[in-house]
């Protein structure tokens, strides 16, 4: 078995910033355009739509996931933390057949772990002491399996 690692964090990041939800790349999701991946994801989490299409305005994605990690409770779906997650997954696998460069990009990771090197989430990301949870990177692994049995 393969243990390489890929860390990833910045979508500006030349070879694997294609796997931060930031990367620019729009994907339709539930019937909407999305600027990126962060988008889709995010727009789900805000119980008043009005604020969620402001939100959706921000003029930067890094600031759309401030103003969402900014949210009292009572402007969040009351469900959300029994969603996120298969949210996260159904955005990841509409972003990666909907491009199929990064679909490409993404299998070409082979078995690597892709770990997303947040050092302020360690629920998406591996934290600061690296002890995270690392749910993108474990998303985006399942996906990578998933498309790799459709070939």
């Amino acid at each position: 078995l393969n243990m390489d690692e890929i860390r990833f964090y910045r979508a500006n990041q030349k070879e694997y910033g294609f796997l931060s939800n930031l990367y620019k790349r729009s994907i339709k999701f539930e019937g909407k355009e999305f600027t990126t991946s962060e988008h889709a994801y995010q727009y789900g989490k805000f119980a008043k739509k009005d604020v969620a299409e402001w939100a959706m305005n921000a003029p930067a994605p890094h600031l759309l996931a401030i103003i969402a990690h900014g949210l009292f409770r009572w402007d969040v779906v009351p469900n959300w933390s029994k969603i996120k997650v298969e949210r996260m997954k159904n955005v990841l696998i509409e972003k990666f057949t909907q491009h199929s460069d990064l679909k490409e990009k993404l299998l070409s990771t082979k078995d690597s772990i892709l770990i997303e090197e947040s050092n302020i989430d360690p629920y998406w990301g591996c934290g600061k002491n690296g002890k995270g949870k690392n749910m993108l990177g474990i998303l985006l692994m399942e996906v990578r399996e998933e498309l790799s049995k459709e070939l």
